[in-house]
């Protein structure tokens, strides 16, 4: 069975006043450490699971800011997967970047190492916005950006964007969404914005230096970037994704239908073998353990029966074509309403899923509280 492979490279010119995900200052030094570590989470990994069958399909590398290494260290870590694993003919391979951190030249490099996904966050076109969360780029770079990825060959292209930002406005959101569109990319992911406790933006809202954005505003904006992203052409198939036909996130896909991949690097999340597993965060702790001949591991999960099921619920809910009802039944040997029958009917009484065309899926009520759904199967 071909599973999915993640790779977390913990880097950032500088932590966006949003984030907490595990990441750190460049410092080469550091980021010697890091490969070298890595390295050796490949190779052991590799000997585990690189036999035929448990080929490669997608490769992400995110972090952090994985551009914010150099392409030669990247295309490395490449070609080390490459030796370690069979990586299927066609695989997706995706690297995040931030637009202030490519060039021509890096992302020519990128390609011809083998990378044909680029997904870069944008997240707004305002310069005003940017400042707010803490992004170092402005839309001129992400513009220039975009172009140097189609010339450097990657023809398949997705942009982030964030809404619900403080200050942000129904109208500033609605022309980001316009301005992204002019740059024609395959596939574009909307969040809102997760006010994560501990971060800077999270401590200005808190201490009243930043007003966050109402909800109300907050629903006006994923409606409305909902309405223009079809209106264009592209297919709204999970809650925050949009792609051209032919373009969906395949590494995405695999999560959202509870399928199997491995995470490497420190914080990466693995699911293999019905087993769940998360990497140390600390990078010095993550290379001394594989040094010392260890596994990098922090929490190891068996997953029983009954909760491989809700998984496979609330991550397939995220698909706007839902749960495939057959598809369920095969994989579990029992019907899903017969395990979950109390919650579907509660929750089609309040008209936030259906059942329809052979599938359980969100409703448009549903798409926007769809946390609130999920949280009735677990």
């Amino acid at each position: 069975m071909p599973i999915g492979l993640y790779i977390h490279v913990p880097f950032c010119v500088q932590k966006c006043l949003y984030c907490d995900f595990t990441s750190y200052p460049v410092k080469q030094g550091q980021v010697e450490q890091y490969l070298r570590g890595l390295a050796q989470e490949i190779d052991y990994y590799g000997e585990t699971f690189g036999s035929p069958e448990k080929q490669i399909a997608t490769i992400f590398v995110g972090g952090g800011t994985p551009t914010c290494l150099m392409s030669r260290q990247l295309a490395g870590i490449l070609e080390r997967v490459s030796r370690a694993f069979t990586i299927m003919t066609g695989a997706e391979i995706t690297t995040e970047a931030n637009p202030g951190t490519v060039t021509l030249a890096s992302l020519q490099e990128l390609r011809a190492a083998g990378f044909n996904r680029l997904s870069l966050g944008v997240q707004s076109t305002h310069r005003e916005l940017l400042r707010v969360i803490g992004r170092l780029h402005d839309f001129d770079q992400a513009r220039q950006a975009v172009q140097f990825a189609r010339a450097a060959g990657f023809e398949n292209l997705n942009l982030d964007l964030i809404f619900g930002l403080p200050t942000q406005t129904a109208a500033q959101w609605r022309q980001s969404v316009s301005e992204i569109l002019h740059l024609q990319p395959d596939h574009v992911s909307c969040y809102s914005l997760q006010l994560e406790e501990g971060t800077p933006l999270t401590r200005a809202i808190d201490q009243g230096r930043l007003a966050a954005c109402p909800e109300e505003l907050e629903l006006a904006m994923y409606r409305s970037v909902i309405e223009l992203l079809v209106a264009a052409g592209y297919e709204h198939y999970e809650i925050s994704n949009f792609a051209r036909p032919g373009y969906r996130c395949r590494h995405n896909l695999l999560y959202w239908h509870n399928q199997e991949y491995l995470g490497l690097g420190p914080a990466a999340h693995s699911h293999i073998n019905h087993t769940r597993w998360g990497n140390v965060e600390d990078l010095d702790q993550y290379v001394s353990l594989l040094q010392a001949g260890q596994r990098p591991v922090k929490e190891v999960q068996g997953l029983s029966h009954r909760e491989r099921m809700e998984e496979t619920v609330f991550l397939g809910l995220r698909l706007i074509q839902g749960i495939n009802l057959t598809g369920f039944r095969q994989r579990f040997g029992v019907d899903l309403t017969d395990v979950f029958g109390k919650q579907v009917r509660e929750l089609a009484k309040k008209g936030l899923v259906e059942l329809a065309d052979g599938h359980l899926r969100l409703t448009g009520k549903g798409l926007p509280v769809a946390n609130q759904v999920f949280a009735e199967f677990v």
